[in-house]
């Protein structure tokens, strides 16, 4: 079976696996079991394949756990960051997982067992609360133990029937595909809060590829608000992993969605040691100061999302904020989130950040930060891209891309709003590939292009109150129909003419009646 075919098989049918087992359960409130189930089986999978070492001899499922010793536990920790006895196994569950009266405390067991074996190794914090959500003894499953077990039971059993093939040759992308596909579907079917946590993986294609063009390498990459981590496995994607030499970064404030992330990073295979995922507050409270610069960062902050702002005096003197002189709105964090990537980028490096269009017409402080940001030419380029491409949004998006190393004093404008760079679809609009193809041609080119892109002198963005939008620099093409006005009144003349013989023929008409009577 081709790849594409598995794939779509495979989707169809972990859909209908988590349709199907959740019931009367909220879809949305339901998918931490179906995505720590499809976890759980791929970090016992992938475990079992280290502790096998290629020998076709040695079936670790199989083993007693008594013949496990300390030496091979921590060399397995150090390595893989956690370590899983035979009998914790996902396939050693599954087998008893219909009968097993005690299967939601067993598994809550092992879930804490599977956490706690990295307790003093490097890799506690990026273990640590992977499977907090996965709450086996939650109400959501049912009323009663009996309940609870019958529908994980059934979770289980659904995700061990899914055929992933060979874990070395295409297992990971699969199980990956697998979880990302879960989590877009999920966000679709929850509206705003769904999107506020996953960006469409077309989108988060293009920002890869607006960061990493024309780069032979990267000392590596980050996103500041990174959901569920969409955006950095984008990049992981697009390129070889030797050109992102020390791995992926980012901070999520939401719990939940930090283990997401988390677990999103495992499932493509990227080991403990080559990402750090935080959790906090990023404009409050950011947790990786001490790993910048950033070559790359990509980011989807929450759009006009409220924060302290001036109300708390100290953060005009925070270096992120302070060279601009003024803080963003409380009612809008969007440049706080801006300026806080700017900060974190190197010298010889890109950021690309999805925007409100707001940002980049609107008075106050948000022009002032915006004349920062022009007048020490830190924006490369603004693109404007079509409506509803976002899950819970038909608002048309921008993209801000920031660069510290410009060769020149001009900006970039790019209107990918039009129909030729986009796919209509019954929910959603697509960006397919030769749509972000052609936004990248357009961006490394940086030549005019009526209707399209414009280079754009600073002195014409000062003269224009400093004004960031598309709109205002690239001229929208009129579509409307053009009208020959000369042989319109021909037409009319000739019309009218028509219009008095044939009144002067029915007068005539009616006299003759008239007088016949």
């Amino acid at each position: 079976m081709k790849s594409t075919e598995q794939r779509a098989k495979l989707q169809s049918q972990i859909w209908k696996i988590a349709d199907d087992v959740r019931g009367s359960v909220d879809g949305w409130d339901f998918k931490q079991y179906v995505l720590g189930t499809l976890f759980y089986r791929f970090i016992s999978e992938n475990f079992t394949n280290y502790m096998e070492g290629g020998d076709e001899n040695i079936n670790y499922a199989e083993l007693d756990d008594d013949v496990i010793t300390p030496e091979i536990k921590e060399d397995a920790i150090k390595t893989k960051g956690y370590f899983i006895y035979p009998s914790q196994l996902f396939c050693n569950i599954a087998k008893t997982a219909n009968t097993n009266e005690s299967l939601n405390t067993d598994l809550a067991e092992i879930f804490s067992s599977i956490e706690n074996s990295a307790n003093g190794y490097p890799s506690e914090k990026d273990i640590k609360g992977l499977f907090a959500d996965f709450d086996t003894t939650s109400s959501r499953l049912g009323n009663t133990v009996k309940d609870k077990n019958r529908r994980l039971a059934a979770v289980i059993k659904g995700i061990e029937r899914l055929d992933f093939g060979d874990f070395y040759n295409s297992h990971i992308d699969l199980f990956g595909d697998a979880y990302e596909f879960l989590i877009s579907n999920y966000a679709a079917n929850a509206g705003k809060s769904g999107g506020e946590f996953f960006t469409p993986q077309s989108v988060s294609k293009l920002l890869a590829k607006l960061v990493m063009l024309r780069k032979t390498s990267i000392n590596k990459i980050y996103d500041p608000a990174c959901g569920s981590g969409s955006l950095l496995l984008q990049a992981k994607k697009q390129f070889d992993e030797h050109i992102i030499e020390e791995g992926f970064f980012g901070q999520e404030i939401n719990h939940t969605t930090y283990n997401l992330a988390r677990m999103n990073m495992f499932l493509h295979n990227i080991n403990y040691d080559k990402f750090n995922i935080a959790l906090g507050d990023t404009l409050l409270n950011p947790q990786l100061k001490d790993e910048k610069p950033f070559d790359a960062i990509v980011s989807n902050p929450p759009y006009s999302v409220k924060w302290i702002g001036k109300d708390d005096p100290t953060l005009i003197n925070d270096e992120r904020f302070a060279p601009a002189g003024v803080l963003p709105p409380k009612s809008k964090a969007d440049f706080a989130f801006i300026l806080h990537a700017l900060h974190y980028l190197s010298s010889k490096g890109r950021a690309a950040i999805v925007t409100f269009p707001g940002i980049f017409y609107r008075g106050g402080t948000e022009q002032k930060i915006r004349k920062y940001l022009i007048d020490n030419n830190f924006v490369e380029t603004v693109i404007s891209l079509a409506p509803n491409l976002f899950f819970g949004t038909s608002i048309a998006v921008n993209i801000l891309v920031l660069s510290k190393h410009k060769n020149d004093n001009k900006t970039q404008f790019i209107d990918a709003s039009g129909e030729e760079f986009y796919k209509k679809a019954t929910n959603n609009n697509i960006l397919e590939d030769e749509h972000i193809d052609k936004i990248i041609e357009i961006f490394d080119k940086k030549e005019d292009i009526n209707h399209v892109a414009k280079m754009v002198d600073y002195d014409e963005i000062v003269k224009n109150g400093y004004n960031l939008s598309v709109s205002s620099y690239v001229e929208m093409k009129d579509t409307r129909e053009k009208i020959d006005i000369n042989k319109l009144n021909a037409e009319i003349k000739e019309t009218v003419a028509k219009i008095d013989k044939l009144r002067a023929e029915i007068d005539k008409i009616i006299a003759e009646i008239e007088v016949g009577e």
